[in-house]
C-alpha cells in the first residue's frame, strides 16, 4: 500500500462532502486525512484526500470520484512535486520549571506560543506531516493535555494548476 494525495475542485454547495466521504466509506476504502476549504472562486470548494490504497485501487477511487456530478476535476498530486502543510494546534502542561524548556523546543521548530496558561500552553505549528510527528514526539514527555491537526493540504508546484485540467478528465 502506498500514500496517495488525491485533490478534487467540488462544488461549494451542501451534501458534497458526505457524497465523497460517502463513496470511500460504502467502497472500504479508508481516509486517512481530509482537508475541504474555499477557493479563489466562491463556486467551488478544494477537496484534498490522503489515502492508503494500491495502484489499481487508487485508480478505482479517482474514477469513482470523476462520476459524482459535483466533482469537476480531480488529479493525483505527486509529493515531491507539490507543497503539503499540516497544522497541528497542541495543549501541552507547562510547570513554570518546564517553560524556558518548551519555549526553546517551540524555537527550534518554528512553533508559536499562542495561549499561555499558568500550567499550560497552546502551541501552532505548520509544516509537513513528519515535521510535525517529530515535535509531538520531543514535547510528549512534558504531557500533551490534547491536539488536534488539519490534515494534509497540498497544492502541485510550478505554473500548472487543477484548473487547467480538462471538466472529468481522468488522471490515471
Amino acid at each position: 500500500m502506498k500514500q496517495y494525495i488525491v485533490t478534487a475542485l467540488v462544488a461549494n454547495k451542501s451534501g458534497v462532502l458526505t457524497r465523497v466521504s460517502g463513496l470511500f466509506a460504502r467502497r472500504g476504502y479508508n481516509i486517512n486525512s481530509l482537508s475541504v476549504c474555499a477557493t479563489e472562486d466562491p463556486c467551488s470548494s478544494r477537496m484534498t484526500i490522503v489515502a492508503e490504497a494500491d495502484d489499481a485501487t487508487i485508480k478505482q477511487i479517482t474514477r469513482q470520484l470523476d462520476k459524482l456530478t459535483d466533482v469537476k476535476k480531480v488529479s493525483l498530486l505527486q509529493p515531491d512535486k507539490a507543497v503539503c502543510r499540516e497544522l497541528l494546534i497542541i495543549k501541552l502542561s507547562m510547570p513554570a520549571s518546564a517553560r524556558p524548556e518548551i519555549e526553546s523546543t517551540c524555537n527550534i521548530y518554528k512553533a508559536k506560543m499562542i495561549d499561555l496558561s499558568p500550567v499550560s500552553v497552546i502551541a501552532e505549528l505548520t509544516g509537513e506531516p513528519n515535521k510535525i510527528d517529530a515535535f509531538i514526539k520531543v514535547v510528549s514527555h512534558y504531557g500533551i493535555i490534547e491536539l488536534v491537526r488539519t490534515g494534509l493540504t497540498a497544492l502541485g508546484r510550478g505554473e500548472a494548476s487543477i484548473n487547467d485540467l480538462d471538466d472529468h478528465n481522468d488522471m490515471l
